[in-house]
């Protein structure tokens, strides 16, 4: 493989890496809007709560920020490496 198309390469892992993290990002910032609305619909009085749904959501929002420094680690490296 000549340095051109390594670089070449290692710039489209660079482009796959970032569209994943703006995708992560994304659904993190619709599961953290769930949240919210599910908060604000609670009723504990009347014995409306959605605390299994806003766990869940909270679990997901934590993968997804873990997905996300993983994938800013290879992005470092990548980039170093450039």
């Amino acid at each position: 493989m000549t340095s051109q198309s390594v670089n070449e390469s290692e710039s489209q892992q660079i482009e796959t890496i970032e569209k994943e993290i703006g995708r992560f990002k994304a659904e993190q910032a619709e599961a953290q809007a769930k949240v919210k609305e599910l908060l604000q619909r609670e009723d504990p009085a009347r014995g409306i709560t959605f605390h299994e749904e806003i766990f869940r959501l909270q679990q997901d929002n934590l993968r997804l920020d873990t997905e996300i420094q993983i994938l800013k680690v290879k992005l470092r490296r990548l980039a170093s490496t450039w």
